[in-house]
């Protein structure tokens, strides 16, 4: 098994969000505001995939959690375990009849993502193709939870001590434990990038979410387009949940994807046989607990555009989408799009919905809510170190001379895209871009 850090409660109190690239002097001295959490965990490191034997622990920590994320759910870390080396954190609570978890944090030892140094780090998330890396963690022992894991990182000799975090959560109470944390212990840390994302919030008035999103012309340009489309065989929606359904309904899916411009460009899943094989088990493990459905809007049986959506509790994720290109002037991505948003609407076990989106540039802008997320590297040690600093700021003036060139390599590729024979002038009702992580993956492949 993994290893044991016993750790006790550090104190922690409340403040105000840390400056970017600093440690507040004296954060760590008791002043106002003070709250203290009078609770011991310990952490154990785990190094490797985590075994079957947390599932359950994982589902009744999710019950408990400040921010459910599917991807940080054991069974998408052992897909990922074959080909990335995993480092995950579970802080546990003793408890009169055994132990409890009550945290948990995944990561991949590497490069982190679009570093311009070849330095190493604990990064998350722990694989390609997963889009949020906040920890889940009980929300009433936050704070307690994160300095224990921060200082087990530290202590242990064979891991980095600095933490890059790819799309973590930029508000809400985990966000705000982790900069009262990083404050307290003066730990150096860098905010690299912010970025707001499209959730789907459902309130009282579900009913009429989608005629307030949506303007009354797309509105009426969509109910054109169903028409037209369904003029031309019969149309339905369909849901695959059960595991043989989720399973057969992905094949699908990834052919789907691998037929459009993702294929041409080389990103989708079946470009590469290593992400294909990680998708397939990620899958068919979240399938088997129930945590997978595939969405599909059909002509004549004939899947048109497909929605892949993870569960975690309470929370959806749309994590991968395709569609036909040949009937792309009928907007079949945005049909689909109407119409799980309206099951997410009806369903009274979904609290919220996270588009995964790269920003809100998108067709799911159309959801109202927006959720913050930002990329930070922390150094964990208490009160941080000058080397941390100066690689920091190196990261973080390439980051917009890398934005620039990525927006020139983008408009010349859209431009490519309409001058190519057969595409449809005025598609951006389908999907705007379609998928921009996946254009930024072509943009990195050509520089």
């Amino acid at each position: 098994m993994g290893q044991l850090a016993i750790l006790p409660k550090p104190d922690a109190f409340a403040l105000s969000d840390a400056a970017d690239l600093a440690a507040r002097p004296g954060a760590d001295r008791p002043g106002a505001g003070e709250r203290r959490l009078g609770r011991q965990v310990y952490v154990e490191i785990l190094r490797g995939k985590p075994s079957a034997e947390f599932d359950e622990d994982w589902r009744d920590l999710l019950g408990r959690a400040d921010e459910p994320n599917v991807f940080m759910q054991p069974r998408v870390l052992r897909a990922a375990a074959a080909y990335r080396r995993i480092v995950a954190l579970l802080a546990w609570e003793p408890r009169d009849q055994g132990r409890r978890l009550s945290g948990f944090w995944a990561f991949a030892i590497g490069t982190p993502n679009l570093s311009m140094l070849p330095i190493t780090a604990v990064c998350a998330p722990a694989t390609q193709h997963v889009y949020l890396s906040a920890p889940v963690i009980d929300r009433d022992h936050l704070e307690t939870i994160l300095h224990a894991m921060l200082d087990a990182i530290a202590g242990a000799p064979d891991l980095p001590k600095v933490v890059a975090l790819e799309s973590m959560s930029g508000s809400g109470p985990t966000h705000d434990a982790l900069m009262c944390v990083l404050a307290q212990r003066r730990s150096r840390f860098c905010r690299l990038d912010t970025k707001n994302r499209p959730v789907l919030m459902p309130a009282s008035d579900t009913g009429g979410y989608l005629e307030k999103a949506l303007s009354s012309s797309s509105r009426k340009k969509l109910r054109q387009h169903r028409r037209r489309l369904g003029e031309k065989g019969r149309l339905e929606t369909t849901v695959a949940r059960s595991g043989a359904d989720v399973r057969r309904a992905f094949e699908i899916f990834l052919a789907l994807e691998l037929k459009g411009w993702k294929g041409r460009r080389g990103t989708a899943l079946l470009s590469d046989a290593r992400e294909a094989a990680f998708a397939r088990k990620m899958v068919a493990a979240l399938a088997q607990a129930g945590d997978v459905s595939i969405h599909a809007l059909e002509l004549d049986g004939r899947p048109v555009s497909m929605q892949v959506v993870l569960r975690a509790g309470p929370a959806a994720f749309t994590w991968k989408t395709a569609y036909d290109e040949a009937l792309s002037g009928f907007s079949p991505g945005m049909l689909l799009f109407e119409d799980y948003s309206k099951a997410f609407l009806a369903d009274p076990g979904i609290v919220f919905a996270d588009s995964c989106a790269y920003d809100d540039s998108g067709y799911m802008a159309a959801w109202t809510e927006r959720k913050r997320v930002i990329d930070l590297w922390i150094d964990v040690r208490r009160g941080g170190s000058g080397m941390f600093s100066a690689i920091a700021r190196l990261q973080k003036a390439y980051l917009p001379l890398r934005e620039r060139a990525k927006k020139a390599y983008l408009a010349s590729a859209t431009m490519l895209t309409r001058l190519r024979p057969g595409a449809v002038p005025g598609q951006t009702i389908s999907k705007r871009g379609e998928d921009a992580r996946s254009l930024a993956g072509g943009f990195a492949r050509a520089v």
